[in-house]
């Protein structure tokens, strides 16, 4: 049988139940699921593919995997995309879990992911039978760990940091990872969310200014869950390595690692419309700027958090005395021990609340300063 760690998630029980007695009820900043509207370009799409009563195919449709090309030569800035070199996945969370038992990992096998980081980096390698380590770079290695590296996870932007990486740095990891012949999987989710200096431009680790004009064995792993509002549609894309990707394709159609011809076609209308992109970064925006003044008043310190959808707060104490001061406000973080020893002293706040939520945290954190 296998034994995999409990659910992070199941430790904040009793902090929501303290949450839940504020007399103006919970604001839940923890999690970061979507709560506005699915845009109806999208919804309209998937109704119209609703009668769908053939197998789809797991590579995907030439209508989504042209749309995903494109859609990387347009906001990505990345050019000499196949469509043979992209393909949807079911959410970007399972092609997370899953890429090292596909890729051929295995025991005495290292999987590296940041030091601060999303718990489903060291998933895979387990379900993989593989050893996983944290790491912001290569050169932190042993010589015999490096020896054994087969698989470099970076996030940029971050979760939950809300880091950004530079080209630069991008470049170096990937040159170190290919020198000791390791593949890496750059998660992107939440590139179209840059801030400040960061605003219009997130690099990808298949731009050419990182990547060499070369994308052998290097994927970048992207979701439309938070730019188009579509958690529930499970759409989301892997692209890159067309070394690996004619293998990849074939191992996930052995495993029936399929996404439903109607989302296929909604994410063909999602990348094809930037639109309502730019529509839900202002929501997202207004929500930032309303928290972050707060968050400070309360006595927080934001770090990093120049991507994605969190703050990155520390009081310099235990996070879990940090989560216990909150839900006496009734408010849920995240708490930052979940992503590593690293974040011990840091709490997670999401920004996918509604605005009314948003106001009301805004107000009860005030009031305690």
């Amino acid at each position: 049988m296998l034994t995999l760690p409990d659910y992070p998630w199941n430790a904040l029980a009793p902090y929501a139940e303290r949450a839940a007695a504020h007399e103006g009820g919970t604001v839940n900043l923890s999690i970061g699921t979507p709560v506005d509207p699915t845009p109806e370009i999208i919804k309209r799409a998937l109704r119209d593919a609703a009668d769908a009563p053939g197998y789809p195919t797991t590579h995907g449709t030439p209508a989504v995997r042209e749309a995903i090309v494109a859609w990387f030569e347009r906001r990505r800035e990345v050019t000499g995309l196949s469509i043979d070199d992209v393909m949807p996945t079911v959410g970007s969370k399972e092609l997370v879990a899953w890429l090292p038992l596909l890729l051929g990992l295995g025991a005495g096998d290292l999987v590296v992911r940041p030091l601060v980081a999303y718990p489903t980096y060291d998933i895979g390698a387990q379900l993989a039978g593989a050893d996983s380590i944290a790491a912001d770079s290569l050169a932190d290695l042993s010589a015999a760990d490096r020896a054994r590296v087969k698989l470099v996870w970076v996030n940029s932007p971050g979760n939950p940091t809300g880091i950004v990486r530079g080209a630069a740095e991008l470049k170096a990891l990937v040159d170190d990872a290919r020198s000791l012949g390791a593949v890496v999987a750059s998660d992107e989710c939440y590139a179209e969310l840059g801030w400040g200096e960061h605003e219009a431009s997130v690099p990808s680790i298949l731009h050419d200014s990182v990547s060499g004009g070369d994308h052998s064995d290097l994927f970048a792993v992207y979701s439309l869950s938070k730019q188009s509002n579509l958690a529930g549609y499970r759409a989301a894309f892997i692209a890159g390595a067309p070394n690996l990707m004619p293998a990849l394709v074939n191992n996930r159609k052995h495993a029936g690692m399929i996404v439903p011809a109607p989302v296929q076609a909604a994410m063909t209308a999602a990348l094809s419309d930037d639109g309502h992109v730019r529509d839900q970064k202002e929501l997202y925006r207004a929500r930032r700027d309303a928290l972050v003044p707060a968050l400070k008043n309360f006595g927080l310190r934001i770090e990093d958090s120049v991507g994605g959808l969190y703050l990155w707060c520390t009081a310099d104490e235990d996070c879990w005395v940090t989560m216990g001061r909150l839900a006496e406000l009734g408010i849920i973080a995240g708490p930052g021990a979940f992503y590593g020893e690293a974040g011990a002293n840091f709490v997670r706040i999401a920004l996918t609340a509604t605005d009314e939520r948003i106001a009301s945290a805004v107000q009860r954190l005030n009031a305690a300063s």
